[in-house]
């Protein structure tokens, strides 16, 4: 498995985390399938951003 980063860095830990727990809901928000494991990094340039694991 590798994992899949999500195309979009916001500005805020705060937007990143949010935008991290609309991929965990259990309802599918961006996709039909449920992620093992969802992840927020920082870029070296202080952007966040998702990484997501199937």
């Amino acid at each position: 498995m590798a994992w899949v980063y999500y195309w979009k860095l916001v500005d805020s830990k705060f937007q990143a985390t949010c935008l991290a727990a609309r991929f965990e809901d259990a309802e599918g928000w961006l996709y039909r399938r449920v992620p093992r494991y969802v992840g927020v990094f920082r870029t070296r340039r202080g952007k966040y951003g998702i990484k997501v694991l199937w």
